[in-house]
């Protein structure tokens, strides 16, 4: 966990800000890599691997204040118990509340996401966390975004799991 948030305290540190002005506001659709560490209940049995994902939402810009909706899909394989159990799929409803910097945007998010463990089955959970994004052009936007996740009885099992992820996205805006 404290390692997230140094990877991600140090990407927000590196996004420039600008006073030129950018409207938020606006349909997007992207994609994303990164990596998602799930420590579960059971001792021993944590571990972490990359997942590659793609997102779309919609912005309102009131001016300072930044307002969405997010959904991501994340595909990731982390293997939590060799050929037997392993995280497939992470799929996030998400709102965003920030601030607008001009050309970045710092925003918080929070949400409900749906975990895929096979072996296990199925379970919804709540996440939060915050991110980072830079308008590159009116068009394109990069970005960092830390989540932390919590499910609970995973599939019926009496597993309960958190999980970190740390993404990299690239979206456009139309």
């Amino acid at each position: 966990m404290e390692k997230h948030l140094a990877i991600g305290a140090a990407l927000l540190a590196l996004l420039p800000t600008s006073v030129l002005a950018n409207d938020w506001s606006g349909f997007y659709a992207g994609a994303g890599i990164g990596n998602l560490e799930v420590d579960t209940s059971v001792a021993g049995i944590e571990e972490d691997d990359t997942s590659y994902g793609i997102h779309a939402g919609y912005r309102f810009d009131t001016g300072q204040w930044v307002f969405g909706g997010e959904l991501e899909y994340d595909w990731t394989d982390v293997e939590l118990v060799p050929g037997a159990i392993s995280v497939d799929r992470v799929m996030r409803v998400k709102a965003t509340a920030g601030y607008d910097f001009g050309q970045a945007l710092v925003y918080l998010a929070a949400g409900t996401a749906e975990v895929d463990v096979n072996g296990l089955g199925d379970d919804w959970g709540g996440f939060y966390g915050l991110g980072a994004a830079f308008a590159v052009t009116p068009q394109t936007i990069v970005g960092v975004e830390l989540l932390e996740h919590e499910f609970n009885n995973i599939g019926g099992s009496g597993i309960d799991a958190d999980a970190w992820s740390v993404s990299l996205r690239a979206s456009w805006k139309f």
